[in-house]
C-alpha cells in the first residue's frame, strides 16, 4: 500500500497505491490493460470500477487465485509473465503491481511486453528494490522471509532498457510503505496476533514480527525501497 495521512491503514493504502498507478498509467485513455501477477485481482477489481470502459485482463500463473479472486467484468488467463500468450502490439498498458520481484527471468517478461504493448502503450511497474551492489547482504531475516527475487533497481532499469523501453518517470515511494505499514503492525500487534494464531503457530507470528521490523530498518537504512516507472517504448524497437 501507498500510506499518507488521508489513508492510515491496510486496505485504503492499498486502494491508494492501486489509484496512483492508475494515474501514472494514464489508464483514463487506454482501451485495454493487462494486469501481469494479478493476484485475486482486486487492483484490477478497483480499476474496472473505477475506468468502467476498460477492458482488463487479469494475468496469474497461480490458477487457484483466478478462481478465488474478484473477477467481475474481468477476463483471466492462467500464464506465465514470461510467456504471455497476446498478439503483437494488442494491447495498450501492461501493469505489474507488485509482482515483477517475482518474475524469473525479468528480462522475459520485459520481453514479451515489448512485443505485445501498442505503439502508444504504457508499461508500469510497482516493485519492491534492494539499493546497490550489496544490498542482498544486508538484508538478514528479510533473505529469507521476503519471498522475491530480491532485484535490485540497478538491474530493473537495465532490463527495462535493455528490452527497448524509456523510463519516463521513476518515483521511489519506499518510505511511504515500508515504514507506515511496520508502524502499523507494530501499533496494532496484539489484535493482528490473535488473527494470525487462528491458522499459524505463535513462532511463525514471531518470525514475521521479527521481519517487519527489519523491513522498517532496512528502508530507513536505504537497502531497500519501493520503485514506480512508467515506460514506453523507443520508436527503433519497433523497427527491429
Amino acid at each position: 500500500g501507498y500510506w499518507d495521512d488521508g489513508h492510515p491503514d491496510p486496505v485504503s493504502a492499498q486502494r491508494n497505491l492501486c489509484r496512483h498507478v492508475a494515474v501514472m498509467a494514464e489508464m483514463g485513455h487506454a482501451g485495454t490493460v493487462l494486469d501481469v501477477g494479478s493476484g485475486l485481482a482486486a487492483p484490477a477489481s478497483y480499476w474496472k470500477e473505477t475506468y468502467e470502459d476498460l477492458q482488463i485482463c487479469c494475468v496469474n500463473i497461480n490458477y487457484s487465485q483466478l478462481r478465488r479472486g474478484l473477477h467481475t467484468n474481468l477476463i483471466c488467463v492462467n500464464a506465465s509473465s514470461t510467456r504471455l500468450p497476446f498478439r503483437n502490439n494488442s494491447v495498450d498498458r501492461i501493469i505489474a503491481l507488485e509482482s515483477a520481484q517475482h518474475f524469473r527471468p525479468f528480462s522475459d517478461f520485459i520481453a514479451h511486453a515489448g512485443r505485445i504493448l501498442s505503439d502508444s502503450g504504457l508499461l508500469v511497474l510497482a516493485v519492491p528494490v534492494t539499493m546497490g551492489r550489496q544490498s542482498a547482504m544486508k538484508l538478514g531475516i528479510l533473505k529469507f522471509t521476503w519471498s522475491s527475487e530480491h532485484y535490485s533497481l540497478e538491474q530493473i532499469r537495465k532490463d527495462v532498457t535493455s528490452g527497448g523501453f524509456v523510463v519516463d518517470e521513476e518515483e521511489m515511494v519506499g518510505r511511504s510503505v515500508y515504514d507506515p505499514l511496520a508502524d502499523y503492525y507494530i501499533k496494532n500487534r496484539s489484535t493482528l496476533r490473535e488473527i494470525i494464531l487462528q491458522q499459524y503457530p505463535s513462532y511463525a507470528e514471531a518470525i514475521l514480527f521479527k521481519s517487519v521490523q527489519k523491513m522498517k530498518k532496512a528502508s530507513e537504512d536505504g537497502v531497500i525501497d519501493y520503485a514506480l516507472l512508467k515506460c514506453h517504448l523507443q520508436d527503433t524497437c519497433r523497427d527491429a
